[in-house]
């Protein structure tokens, strides 16, 4: 049964460390100040989809491989500062030889300000850290329905 009252408890804590600057919320800020409002907004859907994809690495359980080695969390680090680079070199490099809109009538810095943020949101390892530290404070074991979940500290509820 949910308790309303942790839910409240697990929505503010999930907001505030969602307003808390970090590489997702510096790359849709620079997508917005230099792409405008169109692109801003693309940036953020992809963002929340790339969060979306560490959520679904915690449930399945493979969020505890990047708390566990140092070697995964490190490849994942240093991948994602490398992506992030390369987003900055190109953006000072002023690359505008695409098209405006693709044949579906998408803009195409639209589409690939989406799919930039949601590489960048999943090559985050602190988001994949957060979900594996904070995720277990609110869920009982014994009422997971996700099996990897109710593996989190399942003796912090007896």
């Amino acid at each position: 049964m949910l308790d309303i009252q942790l839910f409240g408890v697990f929505l503010a804590a999930a907001f505030v460390l969602a307003i808390t600057p970090g590489p997702g919320i510096f790359y849709v800020l620079t997508r917005s100040l230099h792409g405008g409002r169109g692109e801003g907004i693309a940036s953020s859907f992809g963002t929340a989809v790339g969060g979306m994809a560490h959520v679904l690495a915690a449930a399945l359980g493979l969020s505890a491989i990047l708390a566990t080695s140092a070697l995964a969390f490190d490849l994942v680090k240093y991948a994602g500062a490398i992506y992030l680079i390369y987003l900055g070199i190109r953006t000072l490099r002023g690359n505008h030889a695409l098209a405006d809109v693709d044949a579906s009538g998408v803009p195409l810095k639209a589409r690939r300000a989406f799919h930039q943020g949601i590489v960048t949101e999943a090559l985050n390892p602190k988001t994949a850290l957060f979900f594996l530290a904070f995720l277990p404070q609110f869920i009982d074991p014994y009422q997971a329905a996700i099996p990897q979940f109710s593996c989190w500290e399942a003796s912090r509820w007896h």
